[in-house]
């Protein structure tokens, strides 16, 4: 059941992403044109205080038109190590620097569609440095229970599949069960 790529070639490109046509050979012999996009890899991060709290941003996404609850994000820029595109882009979006960063999993949210593969990070410490400097990508940012996430998830209040994971395995690891809905 292995699919095999013959060729591929760009179809459009900017310094975001690659959008690629493969010529893709099925088991059975038969070939499928496939779509893909070709990304950056992703940097993501969040504290998680001593009170099992975790810092989210909640935030308007125009693709899908909906609100959701989130993590700092962002792309990998070239050359740049992921734990300090992290840091970077936590400190950004949520005017918090993180403390000694751990890496708690790297998930490929759309693997289906596009190779993008995100890295999440987290800290048990943060400093407040300011009002965030990118202020724009979020409404509010808000320190939330750990204890409330299994349900924000079932509600569809975390869209977003990198944040629920990374946010379902903290749960996990911090308090040990499901506190629920």
């Amino acid at each position: 059941m292995q699919w095999t790529k013959q060729n591929e070639r760009t179809v459009y490109e900017n310094r975001w992403f690659q959008v690629n046509l493969a010529d893709v050979g099925l088991p059975d012999g038969r070939h499928l044109d496939h779509f893909l996009i070709r990304l950056r890899p992703v940097a993501v991060a969040t504290v998680v205080n001593a009170a099992d709290e975790v810092l989210l941003l909640w935030r308007h996404r125009f693709i899908t038109d909906s609100w959701g609850w989130e993590l700092a994000a962002g792309v990998v820029e070239d050359g740049e190590d992921v734990a300090r595109a992290a840091a970077r882009e936590l400190e950004e979006e949520t005017g918090w620097r993180p403390g000694r960063l751990h890496h708690l999993m790297s998930v490929e949210p759309a693997n289906g569609l596009t190779d993008a593969r995100h890295h999440v990070y987290w800290s048990d410490e943060g400093e407040y440095v300011g009002h965030p400097v990118d202020d724009f990508e979020s409404e509010r940012r808000e320190w939330v229970p750990l204890a409330r996430v299994p349900g924000m998830v079932a509600r569809g209040e975390v869209p977003a599949a990198d944040t629920a994971a990374a946010l379902l395995l903290l749960h996990h690891l911090r308090l040990g069960r499901d506190t629920g809905r």
